[in-house]
């Protein structure tokens, strides 16, 4: 019988996304209050918006898969006013999706399963949309950033 090593273990995964997380929390602390809410270019949502959608998808799509809770998306549950809000649901769902993320087993990152009742993927593949996501929204921050004329954190520095 031939053993297969996968290329990735999840908790490198988990490790690798919370990098990413480290990262976009970085960003948001480096916005001003006034411009996290009402900054934006091109008719693009201010970075605020794109944080609550990344709060909003992280830490309730990891406990929907353990659960198999296919329970729809809601990015109007949380409706921060302030930076610090933000940041402390940030953290919040930081340590939701640790506690999930762990109890989902290795053969479960093969299954398939109906994100949010509408994204039916190998969880595995919604990990992975998670923080390709993250990594796309980032990006649009660090261009308001660099239009606001703040310098982003480096890309590279993720912990």
């Amino acid at each position: 019988m031939t053993t297969t090593i996968p290329f990735i273990a999840s908790e490198q995964l988990l490790e690798h996304w919370q990098g990413h997380r480290n990262l976009t929390r970085r960003v948001i602390e480096a916005f001003p209050e006034k411009e996290l809410f009402e900054f934006s270019i091109g008719g693009m949502r201010p970075f605020a918006k794109l944080a609550v959608e990344l709060i909003s998808i992280g830490g309730p799509a990891v406990k929907g898969i353990v659960e198999k809770n296919e329970k729809a998306y809601d990015e109007e549950a949380f409706t921060p006013k302030t930076k610090e809000e933000i940041l402390k649901k940030w953290d919040e769902e930081t340590e939701v999706i640790n506690h999930y993320f762990n109890q989902i087993s290795e053969e479960r990152f093969q299954e398939s399963f109906n994100l949010f009742g509408q994204y039916e993927f190998p969880v595995y593949q919604n990990i992975l949309y998670f923080i390709d996501n993250e990594v796309h929204h980032r990006g649009q921050g660090y261009a308001y950033l660099r239009a606001l004329g703040i310098e982003p954190p480096f890309f590279w520095e993720r912990f």
